[in-house]
């Protein structure tokens, strides 16, 4: 056989994995939709909680993408258009409603966190960062895992884990060039980007800085309860769950993942050698930290100055991108080097998130699965609800998922006599560390642009660290957070 033909056999080669999965999400998708009218979901109230055609067909558009997501059918943003495409096509939502969600303003928050990260690469910062924090931690390659991981952890205390991903994305692509093994995937380099997404969501659950789900959550806490937590309250009971799992996540890394070179010899002396050829910070890096920081501190100051939260974060966020063309930081070039894959990623995720919503089909797979723990013991109700949440923020916000959730727990845990902060604070914990699927955080879509692993990977390792988790929740549950004062059964009258 010749050379020619050889080639043209191996382009013609079927992945069956691909045409398997395929078929796999299309034929689900009809047989769902097109299955007869679903049981009602009945709450231990005896309400009852009807499954509309338009909700089945939502479940239906769930499960397609949840498959071509994970199997990249393919790529994972032409996945989304399929989202919107299926809604408008078998009328489970209005077109203008499917695709309106395709420019949310936390879509449209991700694409400024993503040209911040640009901005870090193009002017040189990340580089300066980089070789510091090198600098500093040394040569061992699991050593440099850990020392990113609480680096990471430690901005999540005083910012938006977004923020931090997009921050620290470009460090460290600069950390794997002095790896010395090119642009292909590595281990050290999987331990790197994932962990970096696993840490972002561990590290984000200590303070209400991390994310807006704990706002949301104590919102509904305070509506359903009467009672309010304090700032400090909440990281007093976070921070031990928090911090055991980033040492967890560090261990399962260099467990899985354990670097191909257990150090870069030279590394030290390297870094300084390319930090001296940096030379001096330049005005436009000078200039970018105070956008960036700028808008940093404004948001984290909506979190304790109510007045300033009237202001979406989207807008203060955008502003600052809409400064770095002003002054000239980037151009339409570097607009055009945006990765609009990620960006079309989310822009699906907030429109099945909505349509699981709007359509009732969450609330209504939310009460069957809390409903089968009515007369089970507390812990199992508990970890049952921080389960579930687990698995929906992996497919729609966190934010949506907590105001699916909480609300039917905080009904069922009265039934059962379980104190409803136990349940607030579990379902807090899983709701942050969506670790199985691409869509469940931006982290996770902005470490995967790194190409060091593919979304079956994220999936299959997330699975295991997910279990991790429970165990870790089930452990602060039953152990740590009763040590701590917290009650977990209500005081009989």
């Amino acid at each position: 056989m010749s050379a020619e033909a050889a080639t043209l056999s191996s382009g013609m080669r079927i992945n069956w994995t691909r045409l398997i999965a395929l078929f796999t999400g299309i034929g689900l998708f009809i047989v769902i939709y097109y299955s007869p009218q679903w049981p009602d979901a009945i709450d231990p109230a005896g309400k009852a909680f009807s499954l509309s055609v338009q909700g089945k067909g939502a479940i239906a558009v769930f499960m397609l993408a949840g498959i071509w997501w994970v199997f990249e059918v393919v790529p994972i943003g032409v996945t989304s258009l399929v989202i919107g495409i299926t809604q408008a096509l078998f009328m489970i939502r209005p077109a203008k409603e499917a695709f309106n969600d395709f420019m949310d303003p936390a879509v449209l928050f991700i694409f400024s966190c993503l040209v911040i990260g640009l901005v870090f690469t193009k002017t040189g910062l990340t580089k300066r960062l980089a070789y510091k924090m090198l600098g500093a931690i040394g040569e061992k390659t699991t050593t440099i895992y850990l020392g990113i991981y609480l680096l990471i952890t430690v901005l999540t205390l005083i910012m938006a884990h977004t923020a931090v991903a997009a921050t620290i994305y470009p460090l460290l692509l600069a950390v794997i060039s002095l790896y010395g093994e090119g642009d292909k995937p590595t281990r050290f380099g999987k331990g790197l980007f994932m962990g970096m997404a696993y840490v972002c969501g561990a590290g984000s659950i200590i303070t209400l800085l991390g994310s807006a789900r704990a706002i949301v959550a104590l919102g509904f806490f305070k509506e359903m309860t009467g009672v309010d937590t304090p700032f400090f309250t909440l990281t007093y009971y976070m921070a031990p769950v928090g911090l055991l799992m980033v040492f967890l996540l560090w261990v399962f890394f260099v467990v899985f993942f354990k670097p191909e070179k257990s150090t870069i010899p030279g590394l030290r002396e390297r870094v300084k050698e390319l930090s001296a050829n940096l030379g001096a910070i330049t005005r436009k890096e000078i200039l970018s930290l105070v956008i960036i920081f700028a808008a940093i501190i404004f948001m984290s100051l909506q979190v304790t100055i109510p007045a300033l939260r009237k202001i979406d974060k989207t807008a203060i966020i955008l502003v600052a991108t809409v400064l770095f063309f002003v002054f000239n930081i980037l151009d339409i070039e570097d607009l055009e080097l945006i990765p609009w894959n990620i960006v079309l990623l989310f822009s699906g995720a907030m429109s099945i998130g909505f349509c699981l919503w709007q359509t009732g089909a969450a609330e209504w797979m939310a009460v069957n699965w809390l409903a089968m723990f009515k007369n089970a013991h507390w812990l199992v109700f508990v970890v049952g609800v921080a389960f579930f949440v687990m698995i929906l923020t992996n497919f729609i916000m966190n934010v949506a998922a907590i105001a699916i959730a909480m609300p039917v727990a905080l009904v069922i845990s009265k039934y059962l006599g379980v104190d409803p902060m136990v349940v607030m604070y579990a379902c807090l914990v899983t709701a942050g560390m969506p670790f199985v699927l691409l869509v469940g955080a931006a982290p996770n879509a902005i470490a995967y642009d790194s190409k060091q692993f593919t979304s079956g990977e994220f999936f299959m390792y997330g699975c295991l660290a997910s279990v991790i988790l429970i165990a870790v929740t089930t452990l602060a549950c039953y152990v740590i957070w009763p040590l701590m004062g917290m009650a977990t059964l209500l005081k009989a009258m």
